[in-house]
């Protein structure tokens, strides 16, 4: 059963918390981030993104990085921009993109639960990237990136999360550059906290990491670090806790992910064509963009020509929770055999975007002589997620996209 922890949130100043939040700090590059807090003095990529406060082109991973992120956090503290709650809460946390909402829980979760596998993952975590995060929260004793969880939906909590978002004044109101609004309510009442905490203990059996593997995996050694540092720890303490907004598995949505390859392994088109028959059935659309419309299918752009890619029966086994999956296909019968790209995590020649993007940036992107080939998939169902998930099975990497993403600097949770 889940453990959940009310916490003191630091959130942004309720003027300015929508030039405060900012995306999330993996889905942009160095480059990216600056010119999206360009002109923006309280964008929080200032402190998630501490390398674009310098002039001069810098080192992300170089420790002065880290310090001018601490620097800035505490001049955001310090100045007012970010303010603590004055008691434990909880929190709401709203979404809606293109007319679908999802509703959210902001909670503390247990990194016990993380390390016992009640906190269920899908993903393989990169050691460099772990060690990044754990910098980052040490330096600042602070979480600032939300992890994104989903669990089976529970019918009371949602009554509970839907009745009090409809009767409580919101906190946070707000639309981004994205058209995406995202709401927060401030839930204080000692009641209703303690009955969500029993009922994600009791009726909660795990829950699971949509997205954040990497956050989740620091913010849980950082945890166990600062126990053992601190031999009068009694559990409560706040870095027993990450910070993560709980999703109901029936208001998500999952997104494609897809994969560009820089060079054919020598093949020409008809050989390349030729090679993938073996495997697949293949329909030449020519320059119409085509969108997988199901499971086992695919889409491949190359030399200005689309193709529609359906698996055969005999690569894929039902009963198998990965042998099953596109990700799975594509990478054993293309990726592997015919483009000899064995590692997906260390190859160079391979570039992953995700769904929101469209089917155009595939196809800009091979246009321009960046890329060779594009492939798109159908989107993972939830069910699978959690299906591979549950079985203890790892996903290949980059196989799901959520959108939205969480905003970060919303709600911060201090570690001290």
């Amino acid at each position: 059963m889940i453990t959940i922890q009310a916490f003191k949130g630091l959130r942004p100043r309720k003027d300015i918390v929508d030039k405060v939040a900012s995306k999330p700090y993996d889905v942009l590059n160095s480059e990216e981030a600056k010119i999206e807090a360009k002109d923006n003095p309280f964008s929080f990529l200032r402190i998630s993104k501490p390398e674009i406060n310098f002039d001069t082109p810098i080192d992300q991973y170089a420790e002065e990085v880290y310090l001018k992120g601490k620097e800035v956090f505490d001049a955001f503290i310090k100045d007012g921009i970010l303010v603590q709650d004055a008691t434990p809460c909880l929190y709401i946390y709203a979404q809606t993109m293109q007319g679908r909402t999802q509703k959210g829980l902001v909670a503390g979760s247990s990194i016990d639960d993380y390390f016992n596998n009640n906190i269920k993952k899908h993903e393989l975590t990169l050691v460099s990237k772990e060690n990044d995060r754990i910098k980052h929260m040490k330096t600042k004793m602070a979480q600032p990136g939300m992890v994104f969880l989903t669990y089976k939906a529970v019918e009371e909590i949602d009554a509970i999360i839907e009745h009090y978002s409809e009767h409580h004044e919101v906190e946070n109101d707000f639309t981004d550059s994205q058209d995406v609004r995202h709401q927060l309510w401030k839930i204080d009442n000692e009641k209703i906290i303690q009955k969500l905490i029993e009922l994600f203990k009791e009726k909660v059996e795990a829950s699971y990491i949509a997205d954040g593997h990497h956050r989740s995996a620091a913010s849980a050694k950082v945890g166990q670090q600062l126990r053992a540092e601190n031999p009068n720890t009694t559990g409560q303490e706040p870095y027993n806790y990450f910070l993560s907004c709980l999703f109901p598995s029936n208001q998500l949505q999952i997104q494609d992910y897809n994969r560009l390859i820089k060079d054919t392994n020598n093949l020409s088109e008809a050989e390349l064509i030729q090679a993938i028959s073996k495997y697949f059935s293949i329909e030449k659309k020519g320059n119409t963009a085509y969108k997988p419309t199901q499971l086992h299918e695919f889409s491949m752009y190359v030399n200005g020509n689309w193709y529609k890619l359906t698996a055969n029966e005999n690569t894929y086994d039902e009963n198998d929770p990965i042998g099953v999956l596109d990700v799975t296909i594509l990478s054993k019968y293309i990726l592997d055999e015919i483009l000899d790209i064995k590692d997906q995590r260390t190859d160079k020649r391979i570039d992953f975007v995700g769904g929101i993007r469209g089917l155009n940036e595939l196809q800009k992107r091979v246009d321009s002589g960046e890329m060779k080939i594009a492939f798109a998939f159908y989107p993972v169902s939830l069910n699978q997620l959690i299906d591979i998930a549950d079985s203890g099975n790892i996903m290949p990497p980059k196989s799901t996209w959520f959108e939205p993403k969480l905003k970060t600097g919303l709600v911060i949770n201090l570690l001290k």
